[in-house]
Protein backbone atom coordinates (compact mmCIF):
# COMPACT_ATOMS: atom_id res chain seq x y z
CA UNK A 1 0.00 0.00 0.00
CA UNK A 2 2.74 2.06 0.68
CA UNK A 3 4.54 1.63 -2.66
CA UNK A 4 1.43 2.39 -4.11
CA UNK A 5 0.23 6.14 -2.74
CA UNK A 6 0.85 9.03 -5.06
CA UNK A 7 1.13 12.30 -3.54
CA UNK A 8 -0.12 14.67 -6.25
CA UNK A 9 1.60 18.19 -5.74
CA UNK A 10 -2.42 19.74 -6.41
CA UNK A 11 -2.48 23.52 -5.89
CA UNK A 12 -3.70 23.86 -2.59
CA UNK A 13 -7.09 26.06 -2.18
CA UNK A 14 -7.14 27.57 1.26
CA UNK A 15 -10.29 26.92 3.40
CA UNK A 16 -12.47 29.40 4.30
CA UNK A 17 -12.10 31.31 7.38
CA UNK A 18 -8.22 30.26 7.93
CA UNK A 19 -5.13 32.40 6.95
CA UNK A 20 -2.40 30.58 5.28
CA UNK A 21 1.21 31.82 4.11
CA UNK A 22 4.87 30.32 3.22
CA UNK A 23 7.53 31.54 5.03
CA UNK A 24 11.43 30.52 4.20
CA UNK A 25 14.00 30.10 7.26
CA UNK A 26 17.66 30.06 6.39
CA UNK A 27 16.17 28.15 3.17
CA UNK A 28 13.96 26.35 4.50
CA UNK A 29 10.20 26.52 3.79
CA UNK A 30 7.41 26.62 6.51
CA UNK A 31 4.10 26.95 6.03
CA UNK A 32 1.74 28.45 8.44
CA UNK A 33 -2.46 27.77 8.95
CA UNK A 34 -4.37 29.69 11.53
CA UNK A 35 -8.12 30.64 12.04
CA UNK A 36 -8.35 34.49 11.86
CA UNK A 37 -8.96 34.17 15.66
CA UNK A 38 -6.40 32.00 16.92
CA UNK A 39 -4.58 31.72 20.60
CA UNK A 40 -1.71 34.18 20.55
CA UNK A 41 0.34 32.78 22.91
CA UNK A 42 0.67 28.96 21.90
CA UNK A 43 1.21 27.29 18.71
CA UNK A 44 1.88 23.87 17.37
CA UNK A 45 5.07 22.97 15.57
CA UNK A 46 4.25 20.01 12.88
CA UNK A 47 6.76 17.75 11.53
CA UNK A 48 5.22 15.36 8.44
CA UNK A 49 6.24 12.25 8.09
CA UNK A 50 6.62 10.06 4.17
CA UNK A 51 10.01 9.00 5.03
CA UNK A 52 13.02 10.94 3.53
CA UNK A 53 11.64 11.37 -0.08
CA UNK A 54 7.93 12.77 0.35
CA UNK A 55 7.26 16.57 0.72
CA UNK A 56 5.00 18.65 2.26
CA UNK A 57 1.67 17.72 0.51
CA UNK A 58 -2.58 18.18 0.51
CA UNK A 59 -2.66 15.39 2.96
CA UNK A 60 -0.34 16.89 5.51
CA UNK A 61 -1.92 20.27 5.05
CA UNK A 62 -5.14 18.76 5.72
CA UNK A 63 -3.43 16.91 8.85
CA UNK A 64 -2.11 20.48 9.69
CA UNK A 65 -5.83 22.13 9.17
CA UNK A 66 -7.12 19.10 11.34
CA UNK A 67 -4.68 20.16 14.63
CA UNK A 68 -5.40 24.04 13.80
CA UNK A 69 -9.51 22.49 13.83
CA UNK A 70 -9.04 20.58 17.45
CA UNK A 71 -6.92 23.30 19.15
CA UNK A 72 -7.62 26.57 17.45
CA UNK A 73 -3.78 27.48 17.45
CA UNK A 74 -1.36 28.44 14.33
CA UNK A 75 0.27 24.80 13.08
CA UNK A 76 4.10 25.55 11.12
CA UNK A 77 4.71 23.06 9.29
CA UNK A 78 8.16 22.36 8.04
CA UNK A 79 9.01 21.39 4.59
CA UNK A 80 12.74 19.85 4.77
CA UNK A 81 14.26 19.22 2.03
CA UNK A 82 13.62 15.76 0.63
CA UNK A 83 15.46 13.89 -1.69
CA UNK A 84 16.62 9.57 -2.56
CA UNK A 85 20.13 11.46 -2.41
CA UNK A 86 19.73 12.99 0.92
CA UNK A 87 21.71 11.03 4.20
CA UNK A 88 22.01 11.65 7.90
CA UNK A 89 21.73 14.63 9.25
CA UNK A 90 20.56 16.41 6.30
CA UNK A 91 16.96 16.20 7.01
CA UNK A 92 17.66 16.60 10.88
CA UNK A 93 19.71 19.84 10.12
CA UNK A 94 16.91 21.22 7.82
CA UNK A 95 14.82 21.14 10.67
CA UNK A 96 17.31 23.03 13.01
CA UNK A 97 18.57 25.64 10.96
CA UNK A 98 14.15 26.26 10.70
CA UNK A 99 13.76 26.40 14.09
CA UNK A 100 17.18 28.57 15.47
CA UNK A 101 15.73 31.05 12.90
CA UNK A 102 11.84 31.43 14.07
CA UNK A 103 13.25 31.44 17.93
CA UNK A 104 13.92 34.85 17.09
CA UNK A 105 10.49 35.61 14.95
CA UNK A 106 7.46 33.46 14.95
CA UNK A 107 8.44 31.34 17.96
CA UNK A 108 9.34 34.19 20.07
CA UNK A 109 8.16 34.05 23.49
CA UNK A 110 5.35 31.36 22.48
CA UNK A 111 4.48 27.71 24.04
CA UNK A 112 5.06 25.16 21.79
CA UNK A 113 3.58 21.53 21.30
CA UNK A 114 5.26 19.42 18.72
CA UNK A 115 3.54 16.83 16.67
CA UNK A 116 4.79 14.57 14.11
CA UNK A 117 3.87 11.02 12.25
CA UNK A 118 6.34 8.47 11.01
CA UNK A 119 9.61 9.70 10.59
CA UNK A 120 8.55 13.21 11.30
CA UNK A 121 8.27 11.72 14.53
CA UNK A 122 11.75 10.96 14.06
CA UNK A 123 12.85 14.20 13.03
CA UNK A 124 11.01 16.13 15.54
CA UNK A 125 12.57 14.20 18.86
CA UNK A 126 16.20 14.35 16.98
CA UNK A 127 15.48 18.18 17.04
CA UNK A 128 14.63 17.98 20.68
CA UNK A 129 17.69 16.45 21.46
CA UNK A 130 19.92 18.92 20.00
CA UNK A 131 18.00 21.98 21.63
CA UNK A 132 18.15 19.89 24.95
CA UNK A 133 22.11 20.00 23.49
CA UNK A 134 22.13 23.59 23.83
CA UNK A 135 19.85 24.32 26.88
CA UNK A 136 17.32 25.72 24.87
CA UNK A 137 13.37 24.90 26.22
CA UNK A 138 11.85 21.99 25.25
CA UNK A 139 8.30 21.93 23.77
CA UNK A 140 5.86 21.27 26.16
CA UNK A 141 4.02 18.62 24.51
CA UNK A 142 4.79 15.93 22.11
CA UNK A 143 2.30 14.07 20.46
CA UNK A 144 3.31 11.37 18.04
CA UNK A 145 2.08 8.98 15.66
CA UNK A 146 2.82 5.66 14.27
CA UNK A 147 6.40 7.10 15.11
CA UNK A 148 9.04 5.30 12.64
CA UNK A 149 12.16 5.98 15.46
CA UNK A 150 14.14 2.79 15.44
CA UNK A 151 16.07 2.71 11.85
CA UNK A 152 17.96 -0.30 13.28
CA UNK A 153 14.32 -2.43 12.67
CA UNK A 154 15.44 -4.31 15.79
CA UNK A 155 11.67 -4.46 17.64
CA UNK A 156 9.54 -7.98 17.42
CA UNK A 157 6.70 -6.21 15.53
CA UNK A 158 8.52 -5.94 12.42
CA UNK A 159 7.98 -10.17 12.32
CA UNK A 160 4.79 -10.45 14.41
CA UNK A 161 2.60 -8.11 11.83
CA UNK A 162 4.59 -8.72 8.69
CA UNK A 163 1.91 -9.90 7.15
CA UNK A 164 -1.08 -7.49 9.09
CA UNK A 165 -0.17 -4.07 8.08
CA UNK A 166 -1.41 -2.90 4.75
CA UNK A 167 1.14 -0.34 4.31
CA UNK A 168 4.14 -2.35 4.61
CA UNK A 169 3.09 -5.69 4.87
CA UNK A 170 4.34 -8.67 3.00
CA UNK A 171 2.37 -11.07 0.39
CA UNK A 172 1.53 -14.38 2.00
CA UNK A 173 3.44 -15.60 -0.35
CA UNK A 174 6.64 -14.58 0.88
CA UNK A 175 8.28 -15.46 3.87
CA UNK A 176 9.93 -12.96 6.32
CA UNK A 177 12.94 -14.92 6.49
CA UNK A 178 13.91 -14.27 2.95
CA UNK A 179 12.25 -11.09 2.77
CA UNK A 180 12.83 -9.49 5.82
CA UNK A 181 14.41 -6.59 4.36
CA UNK A 182 11.77 -5.38 3.10
CA UNK A 183 9.38 -5.36 6.18
CA UNK A 184 12.62 -3.75 7.97
CA UNK A 185 12.83 -0.50 5.59
CA UNK A 186 16.88 -0.23 5.99
CA UNK A 187 16.90 3.26 4.12
CA UNK A 188 19.82 4.70 2.17
CA UNK A 189 19.19 7.79 4.20
CA UNK A 190 21.24 5.91 7.05
CA UNK A 191 24.16 6.27 4.78
CA UNK A 192 27.35 4.58 7.26
CA UNK A 193 26.25 5.88 10.60
CA UNK A 194 25.43 3.85 13.54
CA UNK A 195 21.60 2.83 13.38
CA UNK A 196 21.19 2.81 17.10
CA UNK A 197 22.69 6.82 16.96
CA UNK A 198 20.08 8.70 19.08
CA UNK A 199 19.82 11.47 16.46
CA UNK A 200 18.99 8.79 13.66
CA UNK A 201 17.23 6.47 15.78
CA UNK A 202 15.44 8.45 19.03
CA UNK A 203 14.22 4.97 20.22
CA UNK A 204 17.85 4.53 21.57
CA UNK A 205 18.09 8.45 23.15
CA UNK A 206 17.36 9.47 26.75
CA UNK A 207 14.15 11.62 27.46
CA UNK A 208 15.49 13.45 30.54
CA UNK A 209 14.18 16.97 30.70
CA UNK A 210 11.01 16.33 28.34
CA UNK A 211 7.66 17.51 29.04
CA UNK A 212 4.32 15.29 28.49
CA UNK A 213 4.61 12.88 25.81
CA UNK A 214 1.53 11.17 23.82
CA UNK A 215 2.33 8.25 21.72
CA UNK A 216 -0.79 6.18 19.34
CA UNK A 217 0.03 3.41 17.72
CA UNK A 218 -1.88 0.64 15.95
CA UNK A 219 -1.32 -2.55 17.15
CA UNK A 220 -0.98 -3.91 13.28
CA UNK A 221 2.21 -2.04 12.32
CA UNK A 222 5.43 -3.30 11.35
CA UNK A 223 7.03 -0.73 13.52
CA UNK A 224 4.94 -1.21 16.92
CA UNK A 225 8.01 -2.10 18.74
CA UNK A 226 9.42 1.48 18.18
CA UNK A 227 6.32 2.89 20.13
CA UNK A 228 7.42 0.54 23.06
CA UNK A 229 10.62 1.21 22.78
CA UNK A 230 10.11 4.97 23.06
CA UNK A 231 7.76 4.56 25.76
CA UNK A 232 9.84 2.65 27.36
CA UNK A 233 12.76 5.36 27.60
CA UNK A 234 10.69 8.10 28.34
CA UNK A 235 9.28 6.16 31.91
CA UNK A 236 12.56 5.61 32.23
CA UNK A 237 12.83 9.31 32.55
CA UNK A 238 10.06 9.93 34.56
CA UNK A 239 8.17 11.76 31.86
CA UNK A 240 4.34 12.26 31.84
CA UNK A 241 3.94 9.77 28.69
CA UNK A 242 0.89 7.65 27.13
CA UNK A 243 1.01 4.99 24.65
CA UNK A 244 -2.37 4.45 23.18
CA UNK A 245 -2.58 1.42 21.19
CA UNK A 246 -5.34 0.52 18.67
CA UNK A 247 -6.40 -3.05 18.16
CA UNK A 248 -5.83 -3.54 14.29
CA UNK A 249 -5.08 -0.86 12.85
CA UNK A 250 -2.14 0.50 10.65
CA UNK A 251 0.13 2.40 10.43
CA UNK A 252 -1.33 6.65 10.27
CA UNK A 253 -4.51 5.24 10.15
CA UNK A 254 -6.07 8.25 11.38
CA UNK A 255 -3.88 10.52 8.67
CA UNK A 256 -5.08 7.90 5.61
CA UNK A 257 -8.34 7.13 6.83
CA UNK A 258 -10.12 9.18 9.37
CA UNK A 259 -13.68 8.24 8.49
CA UNK A 260 -12.56 4.95 10.90
CA UNK A 261 -14.27 4.75 14.05
CA UNK A 262 -10.63 4.31 16.00
CA UNK A 263 -9.63 7.20 14.10
CA UNK A 264 -12.71 9.87 15.33
CA UNK A 265 -11.53 8.12 18.91
CA UNK A 266 -7.85 8.88 18.24
CA UNK A 267 -8.66 12.85 17.04
CA UNK A 268 -10.79 12.78 20.43
CA UNK A 269 -7.89 11.71 22.24
CA UNK A 270 -5.31 14.33 21.22
CA UNK A 271 -7.56 17.04 21.28
CA UNK A 272 -8.14 15.87 24.81
CA UNK A 273 -4.33 15.57 25.74
CA UNK A 274 -3.84 19.15 23.97
CA UNK A 275 -6.16 21.13 25.73
CA UNK A 276 -6.05 19.30 29.23
CA UNK A 277 -2.17 20.05 29.53
CA UNK A 278 -2.36 23.53 28.27
CA UNK A 279 -5.11 23.97 30.31
CA UNK A 280 -2.88 22.85 33.60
Amino acid sequence: MSRSIKFKQTPYKVPNGYEYHIDIYNGIKVECISKKNYKKDILILHFHGGGCTTPMTNIYRKIAKKYCDITSMPVLSIDYNIGKDKVHPSLLNDCHIAYMAMLNTCLKDKKIIMVGDSNGANLMFGLCFMLRDKGLNLPIENIVISPFVDFSASGESNKKNCYNDPMYSLPKSQWYEDYDYEIRRFSPYCANVDKTDPYLSPAFGKYNGFNNILIQVGSYETSESDSDMLYEKASEANVHVELQKFEGTFHDFQYFCPYLKESRVAWKNIEKFILKMVNE
